[in-house]
């Protein structure tokens, strides 16, 4: 009796990830593993039908055509190999599910972190302008979450003009516009001024897709700008040294 079920426990364990088996990890229904086998380690699924999540299911992401996962997943490969094993595991950061459509409470959004559960959530269908910049957000925000004690608000708050004033929320504001400014004075994009952590979360996602060249000229030519990304490359080196923006 104890070989037998030593040899269903063996088999349980190497057997690929069923549903089951991923909603006990991160506790959302419906998916099914995408790719696990990666450089970093990071395991992929997708929703296989659309997932209610939170008390009051009130996040909500549809499952996305074959078509669209095969497109849209080597973009988000491509930039996630950024970050190492090491790296990853200092953030918290394991799983990345790929569903469409994802929205909060009716509200529309690129992603959700949750570095509780080492889970980010990304909508394949948001706007292909700013959707890899976008993933490197998200990514901060699990960066953020975890290490809320290198991320002060107070300090972050004194790099901007004193009569600037963020929103008390990130939805609460018409700052919701996405294309990096011209001409920054402070912000690279307008959703920058809608919060401090969505501002923060702004800068760093530019310092990682922008060239150095761009990074040094908007350093130069805008003070405040300088101050919050030396910041946030700080901050970062602080988490892992060996990290290459």
């Amino acid at each position: 009796m104890n070989l037998f079920k030593a040899i269903f426990l063996l088999i349980f364990f190497i057997t690929p990830l069923k549903a089951n088996s991923i909603y006990n990890l991160i506790k959302i229904p419906n998916l099914e593993i995408y790719e696990i086998n990666t450089k970093n380690k990071l395991k992929y699924f997708y929703a296989a039908s659309s997932f209610r999540l939170g008390v009051q299911k009130n996040i909500i992401c549809l499952n996305p055509s074959k078509e669209d996962l095969e497109n849209k997943y080597k973009i988000i490969y491509k930039n996630l190999n950024k970050y190492s094993y090491s790296f990853l595991r200092k953030i918290n950061l394991k799983y990345v599910v790929l569903c469409e459509n994802l929205s909060i409470s009716g509200i529309n959004t690129a992603g959700i972190p949750d570095n509780i559960m080492k889970t980010l959530i990304l909508d394949i269908q948001f706007n292909k302008t700013y959707f890899e910049r976008v993933i490197h957000h998200e990514v901060f925000h699990i960066i953020n979450d975890q290490y809320k004690e290198l991320f002060n608000e107070s300090e972050w708050l004194k790099f901007n003009n004193s009569e600037f004033k963020y929103a008390e929320c990130s939805t609460c504001t018409e700052n919701l516009g996405l294309e990096t400014y011209n001409e920054t004075e402070g912000f690279f994009t307008g959703y920058s001024k809608s919060t401090a952590s969505e501002d923060m979360a702004e800068v760093y996602s530019h310092i990682i897709l922008l060239k150095k060249k761009e990074i040094d000229l908007i350093r130069k030519l805008d003070p405040i700008l300088d101050n919050k990304i030396l910041y946030i490359q700080n901050k970062i080196k602080k988490i892992d040294n060996s990290f290459i923006f």
